[in-house]
């Protein structure tokens, strides 16, 4: 890593200070409700100000129509963290739910349905070896992908309070000591198709970390019969990573009941727009609703 990317957590944070104080960040404020289902912790917000995130999708929509605008070329100057790499750059996300999540963006515009490559996992790691966090990719909009300019995503924890990481966490972390080096296997407790692997990575460089991850990646997407032949891949999924695991989980559709998902959804902290959103997700369950955006076992 450089010299000028030692400190990237104060360059987070202080530009997060900025950013607010600027109005360029616009949050998205929200409540929380923990849902249980199947020993699973759930955590679910509700959506203070949706015509905020609504209207900034019209607007995002009525300028791609008028100029295939895109938010990331350029990006907002008071949003700009960091350069890491001369592929990527890390920026804030604008309409943040939790402070301090960051977009790792390519300069130059790539598909966000291509696959990952070895530039992109670098400067993911960059990042992710100095935030306390997940780190996630939504390959395709299908996957939840709200911009078609390949990002990936960090978000630190804590997601919410008395929950220092998110709600899949402990359940993966139960395979860590029943898993050889580099065995792939699905989680016998979700519905849905899912792979895990542990990269134990912790203590190698950005780089190192990056082709290991890689590595993984490519064999994970042989395991769930997701083709990784072409640059731009055939099917959508969710790629989860933290500092010692990774997890595909392939998509379906975009949503079911009228929830959309993403990769948080998988890592078990879903939104909602409004309450009676929240009770359909009481009512359903959230591991039927991510199985029906999923593929079922």
């Amino acid at each position: 890593m450089s010299k000028n990317n030692n400190n990237l957590w104060d360059k987070i944070t202080n530009t997060t200070i900025n950013a607010l104080d600027k109005k360029a960040l616009k949050p998205i404020l929200t409540n929380y409700e923990v849902i249980e289902d199947n020993s699973l912790n759930f955590v679910v917000r509700i959506l203070d100000n949706i015509q905020l995130k609504e209207y900034a999708k019209k607007k995002q929509k009525k300028y791609q129509k008028i100029s295939n605008y895109n938010p990331f070329l350029p990006y907002e100057d008071n949003l700009y963290v960091a350069d890491l790499s001369n592929t990527h750059v890390c920026i804030l996300n604008k309409y943040n739910v939790v402070n301090n999540h960051v977009l790792i963006i390519t300069r130059d515009f790539q598909p966000q349905e291509n696959l990952l490559n070895l530039f992109d996992l670098e400067s993911l790691w960059l990042v992710l070896k100095q935030v306390k966090g997940l780190a996630f990719y939504n390959a395709g909009s299908i996957a939840g992908a709200s911009q078609p300019h390949k990002h990936l995503q960090v978000i630190p924890f804590p997601f919410v309070p008395n929950y220092p990481t998110f709600p899949i966490d402990n359940l993966v972390l139960n395979y860590e000591n029943k898993l050889k080096q580099n065995e792939i296997v699905m989680v016998d407790e979700l519905p849905y198709q899912n792979a895990i692997a542990f990269h134990h990575s912790i203590d190698k460089s950005a780089k190192e970390s990056a082709q290991i991850t890689l590595d993984l990646y490519y064999q994970m997407l042989d395991f769930l019969g997701i083709d990784n032949t072409k640059e731009k891949t055939e099917g959508n999924y969710n790629f989860l990573l933290t500092k010692k695991w990774s997890m595909i989980i392939p998509r379906s559709q975009a949503k079911a009941l009228s929830i959309s998902i993403n990769s948080l959804g998988f890592a078990g902290a879903l939104l909602v727009k409004d309450q009676e959103q929240l009770d359909i997700i009481k009512e359903h369950k959230p591991l039927h609703i991510l199985t029906e955006v999923g593929i079922k076992k």
